[in-house]
């Protein structure tokens, strides 16, 4: 109850602690905040289950949000990352899952280091920490970058609706149409939506960048909506590479789906107590987020597997991963 408490519902510690003490149990901050930690511990095997299956993915999503974490005297700024793996918008059969990491800073040795070895697609916003990921003669193998068109769209959209921007209205428009033919694709196997994307959708690209650049050329480097254009049309080999691979999604949603938790958690517990917390935290994350992913209680799951782990046999540890824990439930417990 404690870990999907504090981790599921962002509940901070002393919260907790008051909630039991109500009840007439003593518990306080310091031993609950132990019982984590040792909790933490113990999952430890499933947690690392989980990163090779989200690592083995063709396509990830990836993404960061910041997090206070309490430091001498004051707050320092540090950042939980995600990456998720979610194959079911191209009928994938392997099962959904998000790997959580903390680091103290934003940098873009942190996300060099957690996806070290891995070769495939990384749909992502334009943060300039990912562009090692992306270069020519990395090892193993470069990865291949795919824009988000919802923050493409984002910058526009609000030029539109705020500054009342007609050329920003017309861009937004155009992209609209790009949503709404992607959104009759969704689920469905990734040839098919190659195939509908090539019928339907290239053209509809194409008019949208043939129609920016024409006039983006009109525009001062300085106008807002001619900025906001740059932000697609320097990076349009990225932003148009779904059109060439089915299993490419037109947004990263999948990875700031994962990161609300972590923003509702901020103005609950307000900040991470230590880097060990936030390390903690994340690995937390991992194991509700992919049991949440795949229709899992993660109170449920979670108070099953601590109390059977210890004996369960490490050959058949993966028994206990959320998805096939879920299929070995008689009364399959849902979120």
């Amino acid at each position: 109850m404690i870990l999907e408490a504090k981790f599921g519902q962002h509940l901070p510690l002393n919260r907790l602690s008051e909630t039991y003490a109500r009840e007439g149990i003593e518990l306080s901050v310091s031993t609950i905040a132990d019982w984590v930690g040792t909790c933490t511990a113990t999952l430890t095997p499933l947690m690392a289950l989980i990163d090779m299956h989200v690592r083995a993915a063709a396509r990830l999503h990836g993404d960061d949000t910041a997090v206070p974490v309490l430091a001498k005297g004051r707050t320092i700024t540090g950042r939980i990352w995600t990456y998720v793996r979610d194959d079911r918008p191209f009928a994938g059969p392997a099962p959904p899952a998000a790997m959580f990491r903390y680091s103290c800073a934003r940098t873009g040795k942190h996300p060099q280091r957690h996806l070290a070895g891995y070769q495939g697609i990384l749909q992502a916003d334009a943060y300039a920490g990912f562009n090692d990921l992306y270069a020519q003669g990395r090892k193993p193998g470069s990865i291949t970058e795919a824009a988000c068109w919802a923050h493409g769209r984002r910058k526009l959209f609000k030029l539109a609706e705020v500054a009342r921007a007609p050329l920003a209205a017309e861009a937004v428009r155009r992209i609209y149409a790009i949503f709404a033919a992607e959104r009759a694709i969704n689920g469905l196997p990734a040839e098919q939506r190659l195939a509908v994307r090539q019928r339907q959708i290239t053209p509809l690209v194409a008019d949208l960048e043939r129609w920016m650049r024409e006039q983006r050329a009109r525009l001062s480097r300085h106008a807002e909506v001619g900025k906001a254009m740059d932000y697609m049309l320097t990076r349009w080999e990225a932003f148009s590479r779904f059109l060439t691979d089915g299993r490419i999604c037109l947004t990263n949603n999948a990875a700031e789906r994962e990161l609300r938790g972590v923003a509702l958690g901020r103005k609950a517990w307000m900040f991470a107590g230590s880097d060990r917390g936030g390390e903690r935290a994340a690995a937390m994350y991992s194991l509700i987020a992919t049991a949440k992913l795949n229709s899992v209680d993660p109170r449920a799951w979670l108070a099953d597997v601590l109390a059977r782990i210890a004996d369960h046999p490490a050959s058949r540890l993966d028994e206990l991963l959320p998805w096939n824990w879920h299929r070995a439930q008689p009364g399959r417990v849902a979120a």
